[in-house]
């Protein structure tokens, strides 16, 4: 007889009730004789909402996306929504990807919500993530849902929560709407749909938002400057084929080749490994048809369109993939510069990044004499600042993992528009005799030039979290003392909120949400973050160089100085 523990087996007996369906329980009862080990795994815990909302495999259990744990958060978000507005006239919209199961998981969703006298606004078919945050606002709806994993593996699936504002979740609504889940039994679920109270939405709401990328990511570039730029994109099997080559029609680029074999939404990613843009693999079948049509930039965006990848010919014409922290950078300029060029620069406007992020982009606002506000990962919190700062004018924002945000008209990273943005500033580089790849190096002449590289350390299952967990425990623990011959000066540790000079050691206060990060800086610049994913199991090294770059010239023997830099702080850390 197969032992299961007490505590895991009531947790199991709740979904043999008759709040479940008979397939349901058979499965489960399968599992109890054949599988413990998945039993264990599907059932030891809740999923948690993350950095990026609440991300899972699909399947059977409370530690999977199924449509009683997405039917259970949705319920409780209703009981909240007439909680937190009494008497109105409750509105949310709904939007999913191109995923297995996301569009009936959406359906769920959308009924427990007109169950509960909520009308809702859901998607036809699938949609990019940045535009729900779009719809919400222009909508006037109170909520707002995206099913979405974003880039994780194809077993994965996602529930991501947006609020009044078109940003996602944060305190205090994050921890008071997770409380009234938490205490809701699974058959106070009220799946029964109201089918009057469901609207579907589609191309109406796509035209007002393609007219506001346009309005927000293009810059009076020359029309001569447009067909000059020879373009490659691919969706990667995603949601952006609905939106982006309209985007680009309609902003006058016409020179645009699309990867055909990648066009097809396909929650499988069958020509990719990860359809993560982050990752170099994912394009190099844009890559490939860049060089047979001698294209001058290549954009792809991962399966919800909010995260970009942009490649760009180097100095010696060969394709190269630019990092998050580039494409934030040379955006991030191009802003600043459109603004102060427009006499729109007053000092109450602000730019804003994240505490792993390169710390270039603060640089670049001091020069402009803009503020910066640095804050949490995740765009949940860069939304919260044009919140929480409204007479400040938001220009743009973005965060090293290959996303970007430009203006608040959506509250979230933001590919289509983003993605017309980066166009936009090679279409002009290149008609000014430069290249997008020339404008970054120029900057870093003129800002100093830094370097970023990420480790991803993936560890599955209960033994994998405690692992990384352990990891986390031992850093804090054990602080390194320095990082390759260079004194450690300073450490931020975000769980407990403070930040010890190493030298006098004084600590002071870090007026920021907890978060279970913890940054290293050393006497030579050098700065190691160490985060553990919200969203995948993972953890996270982040590492950042730089040096001054006297001039063009002298470009690449420096990037290759940085480059052993960093490998050396690798091997000291033991991460290779």
């Amino acid at each position: 007889m197969i032992h299961i523990e007490p505590e895991l087996l009531n947790r199991v007996n709740k979904w043999l009730t008759p709040a479940f369906d008979a397939d349901t329980q058979t499965y489960i009862k399968d599992l109890i004789a054949t599988n413990p080990k998945e039993l264990k795994e599907a059932f030891y815990k809740d999923l948690e909402f993350g950095t990026g909302g609440m991300r899972g495999i699909m399947g059977i259990g409370t530690n999977r996306i199924n449509k009683f744990t997405l039917g259970r958060n949705t319920q409780g978000i209703s009981n909240y929504l007439h909680q937190a507005f009494p008497g109105e006239k409750l509105k949310v919209a709904i939007a999913f990807d191109c995923r297995h199961n996301s569009k009936t998981l959406a359906k769920v969703v959308a009924d427990v919500f007109s169950a509960n006298n909520i009308e809702v606004f859901l998607f036809e078919d699938l949609r990019p993530t940045p535009e729900l945050s779009f719809a919400l606002k222009h909508l006037n709806c109170h909520s707002g849902i995206v099913l979405t994993a974003s880039h994780n593996p194809p077993e994965y699936n996602g529930y991501k929560v947006y609020w009044q504002d078109g940003g996602q979740l944060v305190p205090p609504q994050d921890s008071e709407i997770i409380k009234e889940i938490n205490n809701l039994d699974y058959a106070e679920i009220k799946f029964k749909a109201n089918e009057e109270l469901i609207k579907y939405i589609g191309k109406e709401v796509d035209d007002v938002f393609i007219d506001a990328s346009i309005k927000n990511g293009s810059f009076e570039t020359s029309a001569k400057a447009k067909d000059d730029l020879n373009i490659v994109f691919t969706s990667l099997h995603g949601t952006s084929i609905t939106l982006f080559p309209d985007t680009l029609e309609r902003a006058g680029y016409k020179n645009v080749h699309v990867v055909e074999e990648q066009r097809v939404p396909n929650g499988d990613f069958p020509t990719v490994k990860s359809p993560n843009p982050e990752e170099p693999e994912a394009l190099k079948m844009a890559l490939e048809l860049a060089d047979k049509t001698n294209a001058d930039i290549v954009i792809g965006t991962d399966p919800d369109a909010d995260r970009l990848g942009v490649a760009v010919r180097d100095l010696d014409g060969k394709m190269i993939i630019l990092n998050g922290n580039q494409t934030m950078v040379l955006m991030t300029d191009f802003l600043l510069k459109q603004w102060k060029d427009s006499n729109k620069l007053n000092g109450k406007e602000f730019i804003a990044t994240t505490i792993v992020s390169t710390p270039m982009v603060a640089a670049l606002a001091k020069s402009y004499n803009t503020d910066c506000k640095i804050v949490l990962t995740g765009f949940k919190w860069i939304a919260k600042m044009i919140k929480d700062f409204p007479n400040q004018d938001f220009i743009g924002g973005g965060e090293e993992s290959f996303g970007y945000m430009v203006g608040d008209f959506v509250r979230d990273k933001d590919a289509n528009t983003s993605s017309l943005l980066a166009i936009e500033i090679a279409a002009q580089a290149k008609a000014n005799g430069s290249s997008l790849y020339q404008e970054l190096i120029k900057l870093y002449v003129k800002h100093g030039m830094y370097k970023e590289h990420l480790i991803s350390l993936t560890k599955k299952g209960i033994e994998g979290a405690q692992e990384i967990k352990q990891m986390m425990i031992d850093a804090r623990e054990n602080p390194l003392k320095e990082v390759n011959g260079s004194k450690v000066t300073k450490i931020e540790d975000y769980q407990l909120s403070t930040t010890k000079d190493v030298i006098s050691g004084k600590e002071t206060t870090i007026d920021v949400p907890k978060s279970n990060v913890l940054i290293y800086y050393t006497e030579d610049g050098s700065k190691i973050a160490l985060r553990p994913s919200g969203t995948e199991p993972k953890i996270k090294f982040y590492i950042s160089v730089n040096t001054s770059l006297d001039n063009v010239s002298a470009f690449e023997a420096t990037e290759q100085k940085l480059k052993n830099k960093i490998e050396a702080i690798i091997k000291d850390l033991q991460l290779n």
